[in-house]
């Protein structure tokens, strides 16, 4: 390491410090105290919508020039637009962690191991979560008001096409921490250079959680090289699967919503099975369905064969792919165990729904597939924080380890161990002259 990327290092170990001391600070606030630095923040939001809005057209702007030169993408650029009504949901979503029980109060567990030395299990903050973002403002209002109310401090690393967008946000965080007590504004610390990526991965002793949001190819990069704990998923292949008596009319519907809804989303369809028993009824008027909504339809050889001038055929890496826009693929299959081994081999184990009226094999399903979502006669675009009744959403995890699917509070939390002894030693157990009672209450 070179001597400017040693003081960069310590620039940022210097930053992320202030973070981590004002999160202590944050976390010995009230309930009450905590929800008024969220209620402010949300109020700041409405107030400085028109700041918001103009930076955010700045950000448009500039993605627009790049995307006309083929250096960008049209999903990305939708995922960065926002508007007056985006606004007012990011207050909204804010307003509605502020209403939800306080994380960190009460105990999970007590248990009185000798008469005079008791032992609670109590709900902590993680320390400092580092969330690293393409695009999409919004993620500032969504994990600094979880961040604020579980008494986390929280790294904010945002994509260069959404700089000035962040800075407004970030700033309306600053201000509603700072109006409470100035220590606590370091609580939220933004970055901005993409080479302080692999900076932020290095500071394990100050960082305790990796949030990747982005392309698989990013979520996958910051797995490869974070020294702590990441907490994400690396693509959002969903499937939906269309059972011999399904409904056909509510699969349709429920297929173009999972596609067209918002096709950048991670939770968005890419992969349609269609049980053969149905496909020939089925498979015509859902191809039209969703090309007049603006979907191309990639499908199997069995879909190419039945609609020979409607598709383009799919190939293996079809399979494989995110689209993140308005493209999907379909494929014919045999019947429903045949589903669950295509979804358990192709999906990301993130969201996967089976369309059904027959309840055994809605239950089969529901069982089987390895997801960290699995539905029953509804859109996969339910995958959601928000949605979940979680007030706002950190990112969705498809680990099976600490938190799994869409994360909120609970994602951001740990627990530690408290020990309440009246003077009792250890020797005295081992050579029995008193016993555990291990009563717990």
């Amino acid at each position: 390491m070179n001597k400017s990327a040693e003081k960069a290092r310590d620039t940022i170990a210097v930053q992320v410090g202030r973070t981590r001391r004002a999160a202590r600070a944050l976390a010995r606030l009230s309930t009450d105290g905590r929800n008024h630095i969220l209620l402010a923040g949300a109020d700041l939001l409405e107030a400085r919508a028109d700041e918001i809005l103009k930076a955010n057209q700045q950000d448009c702007k500039s993605l627009e020039r790049e995307l006309s030169a083929g250096k960008s993408s049209a999903a990305l650029l939708k995922r960065l637009r926002t508007s007056a009504a985006g606004i007012k949901d990011m207050a909204r979503q804010v307003r509605d962690v502020a209403a939800l029980p306080d994380p960190l109060a009460g105990v999970l567990a007590t248990t009185e191991l000798d008469d005079g030395l008791t032992l609670e299990k109590v709900p902590c903050p993680l320390g400092v979560v580092a969330v690293i973002f393409e695009s999409r403002p919004d993620a500032i209002p969504q994990v600094g008001s979880l961040a604020i109310k579980t008494g986390n401090g929280l790294v904010l690393k945002g994509g260069v096409e959404a700089r000035h967008t962040n800075r407004v946000l970030v700033a309306i965080w600053h201000e509603a921490l700072a109006a409470h007590d100035a220590a606590l504004r370091d609580a939220v610390c933004a970055l901005e250079d993409r080479a302080e990526v692999m900076q932020v991965l290095s500071l394990d002793r100050d960082i305790d959680l990796v949030v990747p949001r982005g392309s698989t190819e990013f979520v996958n990069f910051v797995f490869a090289h974070s020294k702590m704990p990441v907490l994400g998923h690396g693509s959002g292949i969903c499937h939906i699967y269309v059972d011999a008596s399904a409904d056909l009319a509510m699969a349709t519907a429920v297929i173009v919503d999972a596609k067209v809804q918002y096709p950048a989303a991670c939770n968005a369809v890419e992969k349609v099975l269609v049980h053969e028993a149905i496909a020939e009824e089925f498979m015509r008027p859902l191809a039209a369905a969703l090309q007049s909504a603006g979907v191309e339809v990639r499908g199997c050889d069995r879909t190419a064969r039945l609609l020979p001038h409607q598709i383009i055929p799919a190939t293996e890496a079809d399979w494989h792919t995110e689209y993140g826009d308005l493209i999907i693929t379909v494929k014919i299959v045999r019947d429903l165990d045949a589903a669950i081994e295509h979804i358990n081999h192709y999906g990301s184990r993130h969201t996967e729904s089976i369309l059904t009226r027959d309840p055994k094999a809605a239950e089969i399903f529901l069982s089987e597939v390895d997801a960290a979502s699995v539905f029953h006669n509804a859109s996969t675009r339910f995958a959601d924080g928000f949605r979940y009744g979680l007030g706002a959403g950190v990112g969705i995890s498809n680990s099976k380890l600490h938190a799994r699917g869409p994360v909120g509070l609970d994602g951001l939390l740990t627990y530690k161990y408290k020990l309440h002894g009246s003077g009792q030693v250890v020797a005295d157990y081992a050579a029995g002259r008193r016993s555990f009672k291990h009563r717990r209450r």
